[in-house]
């Protein structure tokens, strides 16, 4: 039984090797910081620590002998180089098992969406006997709350949801190899592969030649979700695409906040934007318009306010704890229909609704010569961008797989 202490001083982990690399910025740390001060509770140090086993497990020694709270971020995924639950677990000397509560929560978030269980996934499962499950309404990671004897208390909390598919269509093996190492790193808008290695002493290999047979293994597995390169967004992959065949493009939403306009932003190719709440008057103009022929004549007339020569429509509405997506794109010589079930509800589902369709208008634009009079009806999970021609760097969005090659 841990005794009672008064919190009154903390330190926070950040955990991440994308984040002692310079890949992606720390923002959760500082609302952390800011959220404890408020509650009366001194922060004393924030750190930011690799995917390293030694350094994650000394970490959190070490900030237990100062302060009377620890609050890591991060490493709850389930890739092998997430190690947060295996420090802890080193950290307290217990041993951590599937819980069975957890387990039957996590095949209930795949089986909703028809989708086959990553066995690697049951990482996700794993409790220690001093913590207890925290819920994660926004992904798959739960958090831990770990009870020290001395009164201390560890904080154990996720950090951006990474793609699961993209770990397990990778394999433990290779998410395992020291060098070359092969990471995922999980933004809002898309998930990277970035691949990098050490090498040139004595007889060993370069490190560009470790770089460049581990991406081509990545790619084999992979490409065909891939999207974009390097530090490629979604707004300068589709302006590239339009900006080939000499168009413009029309965006037309409803129920999803505006988060495709959003992501998009002001482009000079972007000439007409609107979004309407499914409720709002010019979403129901049409007798048909919860349908995806009432989508496409919404698509048409903000074609025409805009004088646009592409549209992208895209609804959304809540279906059980997911979201329910219909794209609808109109060019000049084709109409393509997608729909699309993503993950959560909620304004998570409505910003995942703007990146699914995204993705849909990206392939489209990608797909060649469109067809004359081509309507093409998709299934939920809809088609994947087609991919780029190959250069340093692979970028996908939540969904799909990309990776970033660095040397």
């Amino acid at each position: 039984m841990a005794r009672s202490r008064r919190i009154l001083t903390a330190e926070l982990l950040s955990i991440g090797t994308e984040l002692t690399v310079g890949e992606t910025r720390d923002t959760n740390a500082g609302e952390l910081a800011r959220s404890l001060t408020d509650l009366g509770v001194a922060v004393g140090r924030i750190q930011a620590v690799p995917d390293d086993l030694a350094v994650v497990t000394a970490a959190f020694t070490d900030a237990l002998e100062r302060v009377d709270l620890v609050v890591s971020t991060g490493g709850l995924g389930p890739t092998p180089d997430d190690l947060t639950r295996e420090s802890i677990a080193a950290v307290t000397g217990e041993q951590p098992v599937i819980d069975s509560a957890l387990e039957t929560w996590l095949r209930g978030l795949w089986s909703r969406r028809g989708m086959p269980f990553p066995e690697m996934n049951l990482k996700q499962a794993w409790l220690i006997p001093s913590a207890t499950a925290l819920p994660n309404d926004n992904g798959t990671a739960p958090a831990w709350w770990v009870d020290r004897p001395d009164g201390r208390i560890i904080v154990a909390l996720p950090g951006p949801p990474r793609e699961m598919q993209l770990a397990d269509l990778l394999g433990e093996e290779l998410l395992r190899a020291t060098n070359p190492i092969v990471a995922t790193y999980a933004r809002s808008d898309a998930v990277d592969v970035r691949v990098s290695a050490v090498g040139g002493d004595g007889d060993g290999a370069p490190a560009w030649s470790l770089v460049e047979t581990a991406a081509q293994q990545v790619l084999g597995l992979i490409e065909q979700y891939v999207w974009a390169e390097g530090e490629t967004t979604w707004p300068e992959a589709i302006g590239a695409a339009l900006d080939a065949r000499g168009w413009t493009l029309a965006c037309l939403e409803v129920g999803t906040g505006g988060s495709l306009g959003t992501l998009l932003g002001d482009r000079p190719w972007l000439t007409f934007t609107e979004s309407l709440s499914p409720g709002a008057p010019g979403a129901t103009a049409h007798a048909d318009g919860r349908t995806m022929a009432g989508l496409e004549a919404l698509v048409r007339r903000a074609m025409v306010v805009g004088g646009a020569t592409v549209g992208v429509g895209v609804r959304c509405r809540p279906r059980g704890a997911d979201t329910a997506v219909s794209v609808v794109v109109v060019g000049p010589d084709e109409v393509h229909r997608d729909r699309r079930l993503v993950f959560l509800g909620g304004a998570n589902g409505r910003s995942r609704a703007g990146l699914a369709a995204a993705a849909v208008l990206l392939a489209r634009l990608r797909s060649g010569v469109p067809r004359d009079d081509a309507v093409v009806a998709e299934a939920v999970s809809g088609e994947r961008p087609a991919p780029v021609p190959r250069g340093r760097g692979r970028r996908c969005c939540p969904g799909r797989a990309g990776s970033d090659r660095h040397r």
